[in-house]
Protein backbone atom coordinates (compact mmCIF):
# COMPACT_ATOMS: atom_id res chain seq x y z
CA UNK A 1 0.00 0.00 0.00
CA UNK A 2 2.85 2.58 0.75
CA UNK A 3 4.69 1.39 -2.35
CA UNK A 4 1.41 2.60 -4.35
CA UNK A 5 1.07 5.63 -2.73
CA UNK A 6 4.76 6.37 -3.55
CA UNK A 7 3.71 5.64 -7.10
CA UNK A 8 0.28 7.75 -7.10
CA UNK A 9 2.67 10.56 -5.57
CA UNK A 10 5.14 10.53 -7.90
CA UNK A 11 3.11 10.80 -10.51
CA UNK A 12 3.18 7.54 -12.52
CA UNK A 13 0.17 5.75 -12.06
CA UNK A 14 -1.23 9.45 -13.64
CA UNK A 15 1.35 9.13 -16.16
CA UNK A 16 -0.02 5.52 -17.51
CA UNK A 17 -3.36 6.79 -17.38
CA UNK A 18 -3.10 9.71 -19.14
CA UNK A 19 -1.22 7.83 -22.14
CA UNK A 20 -4.24 5.92 -22.40
CA UNK A 21 -6.51 8.59 -22.32
CA UNK A 22 -4.91 10.12 -25.21
CA UNK A 23 -3.21 7.24 -26.92
CA UNK A 24 -4.36 7.49 -31.05
CA UNK A 25 -5.02 4.38 -32.85
CA UNK A 26 -4.73 5.35 -36.61
CA UNK A 27 -3.74 2.73 -39.06
CA UNK A 28 -1.03 4.32 -40.24
CA UNK A 29 1.72 6.62 -39.28
CA UNK A 30 1.13 10.95 -39.80
CA UNK A 31 2.17 12.77 -42.61
CA UNK A 32 3.18 15.70 -40.76
CA UNK A 33 4.08 19.31 -42.27
CA UNK A 34 7.59 19.13 -42.96
CA UNK A 35 9.59 17.94 -46.20
CA UNK A 36 11.59 15.57 -43.97
CA UNK A 37 8.04 14.28 -42.92
CA UNK A 38 6.82 13.70 -45.69
CA UNK A 39 9.55 12.00 -47.14
CA UNK A 40 9.61 9.64 -44.22
CA UNK A 41 6.20 9.03 -44.88
CA UNK A 42 6.33 8.27 -49.06
CA UNK A 43 9.72 5.78 -47.90
CA UNK A 44 7.34 4.20 -45.16
CA UNK A 45 4.36 3.57 -47.93
CA UNK A 46 7.01 2.57 -50.79
CA UNK A 47 8.66 -0.01 -48.09
CA UNK A 48 5.27 -1.57 -46.64
CA UNK A 49 3.98 -1.88 -50.58
CA UNK A 50 7.21 -3.55 -51.43
CA UNK A 51 6.65 -6.01 -48.31
CA UNK A 52 3.57 -6.71 -49.33
CA UNK A 53 4.05 -7.66 -52.41
CA UNK A 54 6.78 -9.43 -51.55
CA UNK A 55 4.62 -11.25 -49.27
CA UNK A 56 1.76 -11.99 -51.98
CA UNK A 57 4.15 -13.48 -54.13
CA UNK A 58 6.07 -15.82 -51.67
CA UNK A 59 2.45 -16.78 -49.71
CA UNK A 60 0.63 -17.47 -52.89
CA UNK A 61 3.01 -19.41 -54.63
CA UNK A 62 3.06 -21.79 -51.05
CA UNK A 63 -0.71 -21.97 -51.03
CA UNK A 64 -0.83 -22.71 -54.72
CA UNK A 65 2.06 -25.55 -53.73
CA UNK A 66 0.05 -26.66 -51.13
CA UNK A 67 -3.32 -26.88 -52.77
CA UNK A 68 -1.94 -28.22 -56.21
CA UNK A 69 1.04 -30.28 -55.43
CA UNK A 70 -0.23 -32.13 -52.44
CA UNK A 71 1.04 -35.62 -52.12
CA UNK A 72 -3.10 -36.56 -52.10
CA UNK A 73 -3.06 -35.61 -55.73
CA UNK A 74 0.18 -38.00 -56.88
CA UNK A 75 2.56 -35.37 -56.93
CA UNK A 76 6.27 -35.86 -56.70
CA UNK A 77 8.78 -33.24 -55.14
CA UNK A 78 10.89 -32.18 -57.12
CA UNK A 79 14.81 -32.68 -56.58
CA UNK A 80 16.84 -29.55 -57.29
CA UNK A 81 19.31 -29.68 -53.82
CA UNK A 82 22.40 -28.27 -55.46
CA UNK A 83 20.57 -26.05 -57.92
CA UNK A 84 23.25 -23.62 -59.10
CA UNK A 85 19.90 -21.70 -60.65
CA UNK A 86 18.05 -21.78 -57.49
CA UNK A 87 20.87 -20.40 -55.09
CA UNK A 88 21.25 -17.49 -57.70
CA UNK A 89 17.64 -16.88 -57.83
CA UNK A 90 16.98 -16.68 -53.98
CA UNK A 91 20.56 -14.70 -53.65
CA UNK A 92 19.77 -12.01 -56.72
CA UNK A 93 16.59 -11.61 -56.13
CA UNK A 94 16.44 -10.05 -52.30
CA UNK A 95 19.87 -8.38 -52.98
CA UNK A 96 18.02 -6.63 -55.97
CA UNK A 97 14.98 -5.92 -53.56
CA UNK A 98 17.43 -4.54 -50.78
CA UNK A 99 19.19 -2.09 -53.31
CA UNK A 100 15.99 -0.96 -54.16
CA UNK A 101 15.10 -0.13 -50.82
CA UNK A 102 18.46 0.99 -49.98
CA UNK A 103 18.26 3.64 -52.77
CA UNK A 104 15.58 6.11 -51.59
CA UNK A 105 15.88 5.01 -47.72
CA UNK A 106 19.76 6.70 -47.85
CA UNK A 107 18.48 9.57 -49.47
CA UNK A 108 15.95 10.34 -47.34
CA UNK A 109 18.56 9.46 -44.36
CA UNK A 110 20.94 12.11 -46.02
CA UNK A 111 18.93 14.95 -46.56
CA UNK A 112 17.22 14.57 -42.85
CA UNK A 113 20.66 15.08 -41.59
CA UNK A 114 21.50 17.97 -43.30
CA UNK A 115 21.52 21.13 -41.73
CA UNK A 116 23.62 22.70 -43.72
CA UNK A 117 22.47 26.58 -45.02
CA UNK A 118 20.29 26.93 -42.36
CA UNK A 119 18.40 30.24 -41.68
CA UNK A 120 18.50 29.96 -37.83
CA UNK A 121 19.84 27.95 -35.21
CA UNK A 122 18.50 27.13 -32.00
CA UNK A 123 20.08 25.02 -29.20
CA UNK A 124 18.08 23.11 -26.92
CA UNK A 125 18.99 21.41 -23.78
CA UNK A 126 16.93 19.45 -21.79
CA UNK A 127 16.54 19.48 -17.72
CA UNK A 128 15.27 16.97 -15.54
CA UNK A 129 12.14 18.10 -16.51
CA UNK A 130 12.01 20.92 -19.00
CA UNK A 131 13.51 22.41 -22.11
CA UNK A 132 16.01 25.34 -22.48
CA UNK A 133 15.54 27.00 -25.56
CA UNK A 134 18.72 29.55 -26.47
CA UNK A 135 18.32 31.57 -29.99
CA UNK A 136 21.82 31.78 -31.29
CA UNK A 137 22.64 35.30 -32.37
CA UNK A 138 19.20 36.87 -31.14
CA UNK A 139 19.79 37.09 -27.48
CA UNK A 140 16.53 35.52 -26.44
CA UNK A 141 16.56 32.05 -23.87
CA UNK A 142 13.91 30.76 -21.81
CA UNK A 143 12.94 27.63 -20.19
CA UNK A 144 9.97 25.82 -21.31
CA UNK A 145 7.61 23.53 -18.84
CA UNK A 146 4.49 22.12 -18.03
CA UNK A 147 1.36 24.52 -18.10
CA UNK A 148 0.29 25.38 -15.14
CA UNK A 149 -3.48 23.79 -15.49
CA UNK A 150 -1.71 20.22 -15.80
CA UNK A 151 0.74 20.60 -13.26
CA UNK A 152 -1.72 21.21 -10.73
CA UNK A 153 -4.30 18.57 -12.18
CA UNK A 154 -1.65 15.80 -11.90
CA UNK A 155 -1.08 16.39 -8.13
CA UNK A 156 -2.11 13.82 -5.67
CA UNK A 157 -5.40 15.02 -4.46
CA UNK A 158 -6.36 17.80 -6.58
CA UNK A 159 -9.52 16.74 -7.24
CA UNK A 160 -9.24 18.23 -10.74
CA UNK A 161 -10.48 16.02 -14.00
CA UNK A 162 -7.65 15.86 -16.41
CA UNK A 163 -10.24 15.69 -19.15
CA UNK A 164 -11.51 19.24 -18.22
CA UNK A 165 -7.67 20.58 -18.66
CA UNK A 166 -7.53 21.34 -22.45
CA UNK A 167 -4.13 19.81 -23.82
CA UNK A 168 -3.78 17.84 -20.67
CA UNK A 169 0.29 17.44 -19.88
CA UNK A 170 0.39 18.86 -23.78
CA UNK A 171 0.68 22.05 -22.93
CA UNK A 172 3.73 24.75 -21.61
CA UNK A 173 3.97 27.43 -20.02
CA UNK A 174 6.51 29.03 -22.91
CA UNK A 175 6.09 27.71 -26.42
CA UNK A 176 8.88 27.55 -29.03
CA UNK A 177 8.52 30.16 -31.72
CA UNK A 178 9.78 29.83 -35.51
CA UNK A 179 9.18 31.27 -38.87
CA UNK A 180 6.87 29.60 -40.94
CA UNK A 181 9.29 28.35 -44.12
CA UNK A 182 12.16 28.86 -42.58
CA UNK A 183 14.87 25.97 -42.35
CA UNK A 184 15.60 26.30 -38.40
CA UNK A 185 18.99 24.26 -37.32
CA UNK A 186 18.57 22.76 -33.63
CA UNK A 187 21.45 22.20 -31.52
CA UNK A 188 20.29 19.44 -28.84
CA UNK A 189 22.40 18.48 -25.95
CA UNK A 190 20.95 17.86 -22.12
CA UNK A 191 22.36 19.02 -18.83
CA UNK A 192 21.70 16.19 -16.77
CA UNK A 193 20.79 12.58 -18.18
CA UNK A 194 19.41 11.92 -21.66
CA UNK A 195 16.42 13.50 -23.13
CA UNK A 196 14.57 13.20 -26.73
CA UNK A 197 13.04 15.87 -28.72
CA UNK A 198 10.47 14.41 -30.00
CA UNK A 199 7.45 16.21 -32.16
CA UNK A 200 5.55 14.05 -34.38
CA UNK A 201 4.42 16.28 -37.18
CA UNK A 202 8.37 17.09 -38.08
CA UNK A 203 9.21 13.49 -38.91
CA UNK A 204 12.04 12.91 -36.56
CA UNK A 205 13.36 12.78 -33.01
CA UNK A 206 16.91 12.96 -31.63
CA UNK A 207 18.43 12.03 -28.67
CA UNK A 208 19.51 15.45 -26.79
CA UNK A 209 22.90 13.51 -24.33
CA UNK A 210 24.73 15.18 -21.55
CA UNK A 211 28.78 16.33 -23.21
CA UNK A 212 27.20 15.76 -26.58
CA UNK A 213 25.68 18.24 -29.57
CA UNK A 214 23.29 16.12 -31.66
CA UNK A 215 21.71 18.17 -34.72
CA UNK A 216 18.80 18.25 -36.43
CA UNK A 217 16.73 20.90 -38.51
CA UNK A 218 13.68 21.18 -39.64
CA UNK A 219 11.47 23.76 -42.23
CA UNK A 220 7.76 24.01 -41.25
CA UNK A 221 5.58 24.81 -44.27
CA UNK A 222 2.21 25.56 -42.25
CA UNK A 223 1.20 28.25 -39.71
CA UNK A 224 0.00 26.34 -36.46
CA UNK A 225 0.91 24.60 -33.08
CA UNK A 226 2.66 21.23 -33.12
CA UNK A 227 3.24 19.30 -29.89
CA UNK A 228 5.50 16.40 -28.99
CA UNK A 229 6.92 14.96 -25.96
CA UNK A 230 10.62 13.86 -24.17
CA UNK A 231 11.08 10.70 -25.76
CA UNK A 232 13.28 9.04 -23.66
CA UNK A 233 12.70 7.85 -19.91
CA UNK A 234 14.46 10.48 -17.86
CA UNK A 235 13.62 10.23 -14.26
CA UNK A 236 10.41 10.25 -12.62
CA UNK A 237 8.51 13.00 -13.97
CA UNK A 238 9.38 12.11 -17.90
CA UNK A 239 5.57 12.20 -18.54
CA UNK A 240 5.48 15.51 -17.87
CA UNK A 241 8.09 17.48 -19.80
CA UNK A 242 5.91 18.41 -23.16
CA UNK A 243 7.13 20.17 -26.15
CA UNK A 244 4.92 22.78 -27.54
CA UNK A 245 6.46 24.72 -31.10
CA UNK A 246 4.15 27.56 -32.36
CA UNK A 247 4.81 28.22 -35.95
CA UNK A 248 4.23 32.20 -36.47
CA UNK A 249 4.01 34.17 -40.53
CA UNK A 250 7.09 36.04 -40.81
CA UNK A 251 5.41 39.39 -39.71
CA UNK A 252 4.03 37.64 -36.52
CA UNK A 253 7.74 36.25 -35.45
CA UNK A 254 9.05 39.70 -35.57
CA UNK A 255 6.84 40.98 -33.33
CA UNK A 256 7.64 38.17 -30.89
CA UNK A 257 11.16 38.67 -31.25
CA UNK A 258 10.70 42.13 -30.35
CA UNK A 259 8.36 41.45 -27.63
CA UNK A 260 10.87 38.68 -26.28
CA UNK A 261 13.61 41.43 -26.28
CA UNK A 262 11.60 44.06 -24.33
CA UNK A 263 11.00 41.63 -21.88
CA UNK A 264 14.67 40.31 -21.04
CA UNK A 265 15.55 43.86 -21.08
CA UNK A 266 12.56 44.55 -18.53
CA UNK A 267 13.98 41.62 -16.47
CA UNK A 268 17.19 42.76 -16.41
CA UNK A 269 15.80 46.02 -14.83
CA UNK A 270 13.62 44.60 -12.55
CA UNK A 271 16.60 42.37 -11.21
CA UNK A 272 18.54 45.59 -10.24
CA UNK A 273 15.66 47.33 -8.22
CA UNK A 274 13.74 46.22 -5.05
CA UNK A 275 10.17 45.01 -5.52
CA UNK A 276 8.13 45.29 -2.86
CA UNK A 277 7.94 41.54 -0.79
CA UNK A 278 4.15 41.17 -1.48
CA UNK A 279 4.98 41.24 -5.52
CA UNK A 280 8.10 38.66 -4.59
CA UNK A 281 5.09 36.28 -3.26
CA UNK A 282 2.69 36.64 -5.70
CA UNK A 283 5.45 36.06 -8.67
CA UNK A 284 6.99 33.52 -5.99
CA UNK A 285 3.75 31.57 -6.23
CA UNK A 286 3.63 30.95 -9.73
CA UNK A 287 7.27 30.20 -10.01
CA UNK A 288 6.81 27.88 -6.66
CA UNK A 289 3.96 25.63 -8.83
CA UNK A 290 5.74 25.43 -11.71
CA UNK A 291 9.33 24.35 -10.40
CA UNK A 292 8.97 23.14 -6.62
CA UNK A 293 5.45 21.37 -6.59
CA UNK A 294 6.28 18.58 -8.22
CA UNK A 295 8.02 17.59 -5.32
CA UNK A 296 7.21 19.45 -2.39
CA UNK A 297 3.60 19.59 -3.32
CA UNK A 298 1.15 22.35 -3.74
CA UNK A 299 0.65 22.97 0.15
CA UNK A 300 4.71 22.57 1.01
CA UNK A 301 3.95 18.90 2.50
CA UNK A 302 6.29 17.18 0.75
CA UNK A 303 5.75 13.74 0.37
CA UNK A 304 6.84 11.82 3.81
CA UNK A 305 9.57 9.32 3.48
CA UNK A 306 9.99 10.57 -0.36
CA UNK A 307 10.16 14.70 -0.29
CA UNK A 308 10.97 16.52 2.48
CA UNK A 309 8.18 19.41 3.44
CA UNK A 310 9.04 23.20 2.91
CA UNK A 311 6.21 23.98 5.58
CA UNK A 312 8.36 24.15 8.42
CA UNK A 313 11.53 23.03 7.47
CA UNK A 314 14.70 24.04 9.10
CA UNK A 315 15.53 25.37 5.55
CA UNK A 316 12.66 27.78 4.76
CA UNK A 317 11.82 28.87 8.37
CA UNK A 318 16.33 29.27 9.58
CA UNK A 319 18.72 31.22 8.05
CA UNK A 320 18.01 32.86 4.37
CA UNK A 321 21.40 32.42 3.52
CA UNK A 322 21.23 28.36 4.12
CA UNK A 323 17.62 28.74 1.81
CA UNK A 324 19.41 30.63 -0.96
CA UNK A 325 22.14 28.31 -1.21
CA UNK A 326 20.23 25.49 -1.34
CA UNK A 327 17.75 26.83 -4.28
CA UNK A 328 20.73 27.74 -6.27
CA UNK A 329 23.07 25.24 -5.82
CA UNK A 330 20.57 22.37 -5.04
CA UNK A 331 22.15 19.25 -2.82
CA UNK A 332 24.55 16.64 -3.86
CA UNK A 333 23.15 13.11 -3.66
CA UNK A 334 18.92 14.32 -3.56
CA UNK A 335 16.58 14.58 -6.25
CA UNK A 336 17.11 18.90 -5.44
CA UNK A 337 18.28 20.28 -8.47
CA UNK A 338 20.56 23.63 -8.74
CA UNK A 339 18.30 26.60 -9.81
CA UNK A 340 21.41 28.80 -10.65
CA UNK A 341 20.82 28.61 -14.09
CA UNK A 342 17.48 27.32 -14.50
CA UNK A 343 15.61 30.60 -13.04
CA UNK A 344 16.57 34.28 -13.30
CA UNK A 345 17.38 36.44 -10.30
CA UNK A 346 13.73 37.76 -9.95
CA UNK A 347 12.24 34.06 -9.88
CA UNK A 348 14.78 33.04 -7.57
CA UNK A 349 14.10 35.60 -5.43
CA UNK A 350 10.79 35.33 -5.50
CA UNK A 351 10.49 31.78 -5.26
CA UNK A 352 12.84 31.78 -1.92
CA UNK A 353 10.44 34.66 -0.29
CA UNK A 354 7.16 32.95 -1.25
CA UNK A 355 8.83 29.97 0.77
CA UNK A 356 9.73 31.82 3.72
CA UNK A 357 6.31 33.46 4.00
CA UNK A 358 4.12 30.67 2.66
CA UNK A 359 2.97 27.34 2.55
CA UNK A 360 2.90 27.44 6.53
CA UNK A 361 6.00 29.84 7.10
CA UNK A 362 5.79 33.42 8.50
CA UNK A 363 9.28 34.60 8.65
CA UNK A 364 8.74 37.57 7.66
CA UNK A 365 11.67 38.36 5.34
CA UNK A 366 12.40 38.91 1.87
CA UNK A 367 15.68 38.38 -0.78
CA UNK A 368 15.82 40.82 -3.73
CA UNK A 369 16.90 40.29 -7.09
CA UNK A 370 19.61 42.44 -6.48
CA UNK A 371 20.79 40.15 -3.93
CA UNK A 372 20.79 37.15 -5.53
CA UNK A 373 22.76 38.74 -8.86
CA UNK A 374 25.36 39.57 -6.33
CA UNK A 375 25.93 35.63 -4.82
CA UNK A 376 26.44 34.66 -9.08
Amino acid sequence: MNKLKQLLATGVVATIMSTAAQAEYGLNMPVGVTETSRQVYDLHMLILWVCVAIGVVVFGAMIYSMIYHRKSKGAVASQFHESMTAELVWTVIPFIILVVMAVPATTVLIDMHDSSEADMQIKVTGYQWKWHYEYIGEDIEFFSSLDAASNEARQVGSDIDPATVENYLLDVDKPLVIPVGKKVSFLLTAADVIHAWWVPDFGWKKDAVPGFINEAWVRVDKVGVYRGQCAELCGRDHGFMPIVVEVKSEADYAVWVAEQKGAAAAAKLASIEDLDPRELKQKGKKVYRANCVACHQVKGEGIPGVFPAITGSVIATGDINNHINMIMNGKAGTAMAAYKDQLSDVDLAAVITYQRNSLGNKVGDAVQPAEIAALR
